[in-house]
């Protein structure tokens, strides 16, 4: 997965900090809206830095594209699955509509655990990994 992002300042010889704006399905044209709030905000992550980018250069970075997608996967895909499981098996323990709708709820919640431990575990050895790959 490559991105574009802007070096921030220089760690050592070899890291960098980067920001990358984040991005959503709106497209960003706040100048027509503004209406969500997100504008201005930023990912900072640190990143390899083999080429030497400066402070101030915008570059190309790129990640695992297999790690990003297993966070997909966990943050996202995992919660809607146990949500529909535990409405399934509400489904077929009881007629009781709300008790589905408990089971249901519960199995999304339920869902959120593995991302939590995940992202600690990610976060203890130092995040996902970023590359800057060349100039802007």
């Amino acid at each position: 997965m490559t991105q574009i992002a802007t070096v921030e300042r220089v760690l050592d010889a070899t890291h960098a900090l980067i920001s990358v704006p984040r991005k959503s399905a709106c497209g960003h044209d706040c100048a027509e809206c503004a209406g969500c709030g997100v504008t201005g905000m930023a990912v900072r992550a640190k990143t390899l830095n083999p080429i030497g980018a400066e402070p101030g250069q915008q570059v190309v970075v790129q990640s695992s594209t297999k790690n990003m997608l297993r966070v997909i996967a966990i943050v996202y895909l995992l919660p809607v699955a146990l949500f529909l499981i535990g409405y399934l098996l509400g489904a077929a323990l009881t007629e009781r509509v709300p008790a589905q709708y408990a089971c249901a709820a519960a199995g999304f919640f339920l869902g959120f655990v593995p991302a939590v431990l995940y992202d600690r575990r990610l976060r203890a050895a130092g995040g996902l990994s970023f590359t800057i790959v060349r100039l802007f």
